[in-house]
């Protein structure tokens, strides 16, 4: 026997998926900082981290020490600490992902840096200003645009049940079509209105780095000595491959280390189902916690300052890689630091180089 108010309990999920789905999205553009654009005057690494990610962060970082005579990396791309004197927080990470020896691999190192506190929180930050959008608001949002679609297949599965229990006995309702057709349409339609935001940066940041590279190279006013500051402008923005190194051999080392990156980033994408670009400033959506070394984000909803990176809120099942506190995955004894497991609990829809 069948009655068609027996269609209310395909319609109550649907319902609360498509609020669900709403709320997520709307906080997915929430600024908790609202400001204006700070025109061509933004410091050096959250100008980095905005166009590049944390990988392009490390690379100004690195090239910016290796100026200042702080560091050297030789053939075997082998970094050596030279001077402990760090410029800002980044550079003492790099300082302190390198260890006790002052010296590490150019590969680790620059995953231990890319998920490190310092670097972390400049992608919070700028989240804070509304230029970028905060990755665990994003990766809510893809869940709950989810549940729709699990809402809709509970909708047709009550379809379909409907007619197999309508035996058209005079006591029973029989199935009206209308009713699973507007529960679709809504459905679809919330799908529509609540589609994710793909991309990581948002038009404020965009409308940002437009103000940076017009006009000119841009010069970093904030973060870069006074010395070298158009190459470090232009790396920043560019990439390595823009800056145009005056040293072949440190290019080459920071591009095959850039490019290992990437390569173990999409292997690791593809065994989690994930996809998109590895620019944090472009990526698309893609597996929550699939990247090797990615934004994290802190806890935006509780204004927690410290970097979820490599903590159990990315996936991780055991919290080995590091707590959710501010030294998380950032010192140069975490496990993190390989190319391990541990790397694929640092989420994020990818922004790695």
């Amino acid at each position: 026997m069948w009655h068609n108010s027996y269609f209310l309990i395909p319609a109550v999920p649907l319902a609360a998926a498509a609020l669900y789905a709403t709320q997520t999205k709307q906080q997915v553009g929430r600024v908790r900082q609202a400001r204006g654009l700070p025109g061509r005057g933004l410091p050096l690494m959250e100008a980095a981290f905005l166009a590049g990610g944390p990988g392009r962060v490390f690379d100004t970082a690195l090239l910016r020490m290796h100026q200042a005579g702080h560091v050297v990396v030789n053939r075997d791309r082998l970094v050596t600490i030279t001077r402990n004197d760090p410029y800002d927080a980044v550079d003492q990470a790099v300082i302190d992902a390198a260890g006790a020896t002052g010296q590490r691999e150019l590969g680790p190192l620059r995953r231990t840096v890319m998920r490190s506190s310092a670097v972390q929180k400049l992608g919070d930050g700028l989240a804070d200003r509304g230029l970028m959008r905060y990755p665990d608001r994003m990766r809510r949002a893809r869940w709950a645009h989810r549940l729709i679609w699990f809402a809709l297949i509970a909708v047709v599965a009550t379809t379909v049940l409907a007619y197999v229990l309508d035996d058209g006995s005079a006591g029973s309702d029989s199935p009206a079509l209308w009713i699973p057709l507007v529960l679709l349409g809504t459905g679809l339609l919330s799908l529509l209105v609540t589609r994710p935001h793909r991309e990581r940066i948002t038009p404020a940041g965009r409308r940002q780095l437009a103000l940076m590279t017009a006009g000119g190279a841009w010069r970093p006013g904030v973060g870069a000595p006074a010395a070298g500051a158009l190459l470090l402008g232009a790396v920043a923005l560019g990439g390595l491959a823009a800056g145009g190194l005056d040293d072949p051999e440190l290019q080459d080392a920071l591009l095959t280390a850039a490019a290992e990156d990437a390569a173990h980033d999409a292997v690791t994408r593809a065994a989690f189902g994930g996809g998109g670009s590895s620019n944090s400033s472009s990526s698309s959506s893609g597996s929550s916690c699939a990247s090797p070394a990615t934004w994290c984000g802190s806890s935006s909803d509780s204004g927690s300052s410290g970097s979820s990176c490599g903590s159990s809120s990315c996936g991780s099942s055991s919290g080995s890689c590091g707590s959710s506190s501010s030294s998380s995955c950032g010192s140069s004894s975490s496990s993190c630091g390989s190319s391990s497991s541990c790397g694929s609990s640092c989420g994020g829809g990818g922004c790695g180089s």
